[in-house]
């Protein structure tokens, strides 16, 4: 049976408050685009989709739902016909674009400040903001005391982290780029807010993991990544531009809550070594969560009291296990205890990733504001788009083949290394001529030789450590035989081997490592006297002056040699230059594609229907 939850008081929770906007009118300059730049009979024809948007956004502006799903609805709803607006009416102050709509929305966590904005991308990273907070309020609002509740909430708060995860990766810098912002719509914040959505969603996992009585271990794994949620939220909220610009009961309530549950997966682990009978480290692990509640309780201030609460039973459950554990190490393992900074990282384990909203948010199946893209512009463009995807693939590919081809036949010709050579500007490769650099620097041959010294001197003192540590154990072992003969019954220690067995599997696998160390150490060593006169140019500086020079004498070709030469040297150049000239043109396929390509879509979306 599992122990009960430490935590099971602290799941006090955070919800995020939606931004607040000013009311705009997008129906009426959205119609007078429609009619300028189409006709006045298009215009009447999407009278319903313009009062359907107008609706949203003034049902947007006054929080008139009835519920929270309700009101997430309407913001899903809401976003994805900004998407349609977005491909349809350009949004700017340009004379030509729709220039009569600013947007204005105010930061969530310091509502006196604002941003105001003459495009849309404002507009749709606000409403994803609200589409976050709102998840996030509907898992504060299932009752976390059963065992559905604490699932619904966890599935809520995983789509709060998606919808944040959402706006960092595909709104936040659109919205932020040469305009005014907020910082609650930065990058940052949105990253941080996705983390302590995921915590709060791994918290919920992890009630419901001790309800169900799960091992110790598994317990600790799910305990510690919500620690790491905690901790990644935290460390956003320490810096810029997150660290003065939150409450500060923000940042107590995430420190208390990262401390809360390492400590609490220590605790976990600390079950499930006890049961091994690892005490050293059982009493490491405890020791360390002491600490870490210690150090979090100095600033707490202001922390609300179910979180204090729950660090106060989670000491006194930790410190009863650590006198435990000291008592039993004490009288009978008699085993050194390390420094908890020696031991590697807990393991955690996730439950919970922000869902994936791109499905949920796509509005290619909506059908507002159709009309105003047909069907066969969009296929014209697709066909035209792959044609000229295909030109150009094909077109880089022969020059990627001849480029690759002239290479190789310029290797297998040594050129224009032979010719370099025969000047007398020979050269070592750079990356060649760094690595002897760095052997010269550790002192060439000779520091190679101090160096397999040295490992000698280190496999030796290895190997008498070993053989003392087995001395010691079979020493341990006489005596315990020895007493167990002596006082019969009354030596109630363990055996001596049972007391030793971990000790000694370590002490063979250390002597399996030095006797493979030994070995490899001494076809190092061969290696290095089979080719030490070769190594001996390492000491020349610089290393060019050790190595053979090329000659005319090596190179003769006839009494023409100098001609062919030089002509030599000037198809190198003409390749040097054609090869300047191939990355040119690649440069210039790709521009060409993106003008051509800019150029219709930018002609379609200002004017579709004359397109075809």
């Amino acid at each position: 049976m599992a122990a009960p939850s430490s935590s099971a008081a602290a799941n006090i929770m955070l919800a995020i408050s939606e931004k607040k906007t000013n009311s705009v009118d997008l129906y009426r300059p959205l119609r007078n685009y429609v009619a300028f730049h189409y006709s006045e009979r298009e215009a009447q024809n999407l009278e319903d989709d313009l009062q359907t948007l107008k609706q949203l956004r003034s049902d947007v502006e006054r929080h008139s739902d009835p519920s929270l799903p309700a009101r997430r609805d309407l913001l899903q709803s809401y976003y994805k016909s900004l998407c349609l607006v977005e491909t349809r009416f350009p949004i700017s102050s340009d004379p030509d674009h729709v220039n009569a709509l600013t947007f204005v929305w105010f930061d969530a966590f310091k509502p006196k400040q604002k941003a105001s904005q003459q495009n849309i991308h404002l507009e749709k990273a606000s409403v994803l903001f609200n589409l976050g907070a709102v998840y996030s309020q509907i898992g504060l609002s299932y009752d976390r005391n059963t065992v559905d509740g604490r699932r619904q909430a966890s599935h809520a708060f995983i789509a709060a982290a998606g919808s944040f995860a959402f706006l960092r990766d595909n709104a936040s810098l659109k919205a932020s780029v040469g305009s005014s912002t907020t910082v609650d719509l930065s990058v940052e914040c949105a990253g941080m807010l996705e983390k302590l959505m995921l915590a709060q969603a791994q918290e919920c996992v992890f009630e419901n993991t001790i309800a169900k009585g799960s091992t110790p271990g598994v317990c600790a794994k799910i305990s510690r990544q919500v620690g790491i949620y905690y901790e990644e939220a935290l460390a956003a909220l320490n810096v810029a531009p997150l660290s003065q610009h939150f409450d500060k009961s923000w940042i107590v309530h995430v420190q208390l809550k990262a401390a809360l549950f390492y400590a609490e997966a220590c605790y976990r682990y600390g079950l499930e070594l006890h049961d091994k009978e690892e005490i050293a480290e059982e009493i490491a692990r405890l020791r360390s969560a002491v600490n870490v509640l210690t150090e979090a309780k100095k600033s707490s201030k202001g922390a609300a009291a179910q979180i204090l609460d729950a660090i106060g039973k989670l000491e006194a459950n930790i410190n009863r296990n650590l006198e435990r554990a000291v008592k039993e190490n004490d009288r009978v393992y008699l085993m050194r205890v390390p420094s908890p900074s020696s031991l590697p990282p807990l393991p955690a384990f996730s439950m919970v990733k922000s869902m994936v909203m791109n499905e949920m948010l796509d509005a290619s199946k909506e059908k507002m504001f159709a009309s105003l893209v047909p069907d066969n512009s969009a296929k014209a463009l697709s066909r035209y788009t792959e044609m000229v995807d295909d030109v150009i693939r094909t077109q880089a590919e022969k020059l990627q083949q001849a480029s690759e081809l002239t290479r190789v036949r310029l290797k297998e010709m040594e050129l224009p290394e032979s010719i370099l050579a025969l000047e007398g500007n020979f050269t070592l490769p750079t990356s060649l001529k760094e690595d002897v650099e760095a052997v010269q620097i550790s002192g060439g041959p000779a520091g190679l030789e101090a160096e397999l010294q040295q490992l000698k001197d280190l496999r030796r003192v290895n190997q008498e450590l070993l053989v003392q540590t087995e001395e010691l154990l079979q020493k341990e072992a006489r005596e315990d035989s020895q007493f167990r003969s002596q006082f019969g019954t009354k030596w109630t220690r363990p055996q001596s081997s049972t007391l030793t067995k971990n000790l000694q599997d370590r002490l063979n696998r250390f002597a399996g490592n030095l006797k493979q160390a030994a070995e490899s150490d001494g076809r190092i060593e061969r290696s290095v006297r089979e080719h030490s006169s070769l190594m001996s140019i390492l000491d020349a500086r610089p290393i060019e002056s050790a190595l053979p020079s090329l000659a005319r004498p090596i190179m003769s070709f006839d009494q023409n040699e100098d001609a062919i030469v030089g002509s030599l040297k000037q198809s190198l150049r003409q390749l040097e230059t054609l090869g300047a000239q191939r990355a040119g043109l690649e440069d210039m396929l790709k521009e060409m594609k993106r003008k051509n390509i800019l150029f219709i879509g930018d002609h379609m979306k200002h004017n579709p229907i004359r397109l075809i």
